[in-house]
């Protein structure tokens, strides 16, 4: 069994920064590609990035590029995301993912099969 636990969400003010970790624990964290979601109130949860096992590749949601940064430290078992010039409509609870067995869909949630919590991000204007 796989655990994700997330951690580093708050309240910043618009043009903040936060990074958010998730640290796993139960697998061979190295083996796996993650990702990360968000998901606001009334919304659907959305895609924000993912990241490849070794960490050399990331691939970003369009609207996250340049703005977002997803890294992982395999020793430590940790996915971090780093988020700059944060924006009020960047508010939303933030999810790590756990891909497993990769189908092909890279940005869609149901291709994860394990999930954290979820931490609080909330950007005040």
């Amino acid at each position: 069994q796989v655990q994700l636990v997330e951690s580093g969400g708050g309240l910043v003010q618009a043009g903040g920064s936060l990074r958010l970790s998730c640290e796993a624990s139960g697998r061979i964290f190295s083996s796996y590609a993650m990702a990360w979601f968000r998901q606001a109130p009334g919304k659907e949860r959305e895609f924000v990035g993912r990241i490849s096992r070794s960490g050399s590749s990331t691939y970003y949601a369009d609207s996250m590029k340049g703005r977002f940064t997803i890294s992982r430290d395999n020793a430590k078992n940790t996915v971090y995301l780093q988020m700059n010039s944060l924006k009020p409509e960047d508010t939303a609870v933030y999810y790590c993912a756990l891909d497993q067995i990769y189908t092909g869909k890279a940005d869609d949630r149901l291709e994860y099969e394990y999930w954290g919590q979820g931490t609080q991000v909330t950007v005040a204007s």
